[in-house]
């Protein structure tokens, strides 16, 4: 979570001192810099509603935090929900600093530009849905062998006629 934030915020605060806002610098073919300003949440939508985005992004890390510590025992659970709160918390330091969202990356075909909390927040939720599932998965599997996963170390190794070898 801390380096996702230090990562936005020296990102940020990099494209705002050596871009002006409306030019564009090619990174990549296809790939540019820009300096933007977001008022509204994720690609623009509600602009200049800062209470309906406090409380819609207030809720959504709230129930991350409460399904983190209901789980908080799933393997790699702490990285996704690191991601979306590192994601989440620097793009929320930008609101409380100009009232608006730095983005930078930007992408052909008219994609809206981005900054990298937004890509942890979406890594994030995309691999949060994965280690979710897959948890979900080794349940389903213990559940239908009616004991042990069969693909556990604790299976007892058995003799050629069926007996437990020691």
């Amino acid at each position: 979570m801390a380096g996702v934030i230090a990562l936005d915020q020296l990102t940020k605060r990099l494209i705002e001192h050596k871009i002006v806002p409306g030019e564009e610098h090619k990174l990549l073919p296809g790939v540019g810099l820009v300096n933007s300003q977001n008022h509204g949440v994720a690609f623009g939508f509600f602009p200049g509603r800062h209470i309906a985005v406090t409380v819609l992004v207030g809720a959504a890390l709230v129930t991350l935090l409460l399904y983190f510590a209901f789980n908080h025992s799933k393997p790699l659970i702490w990285l996704p929900t690191g991601m979306v709160l590192g994601g989440a918390i620097g793009n929320i330091v930008d609101r409380l600093r100009t009232g608006s969202v730095t983005d930078f990356v930007k992408l052909p075909l008219k994609w809206p530009a981005f900054n990298l909390a937004d890509v942890a927040i979406t890594f994030g939720v995309l691999l949060l849905l994965l280690v979710a599932e897959g948890s979900r998965d080794g349940k389903d599997r213990r559940d239908r062998s009616g004991g042990e996963d069969p693909t556990s170390e604790n299976v007892q190794p058995t003799s050629p006629h069926g007996a437990v070898s020691e």
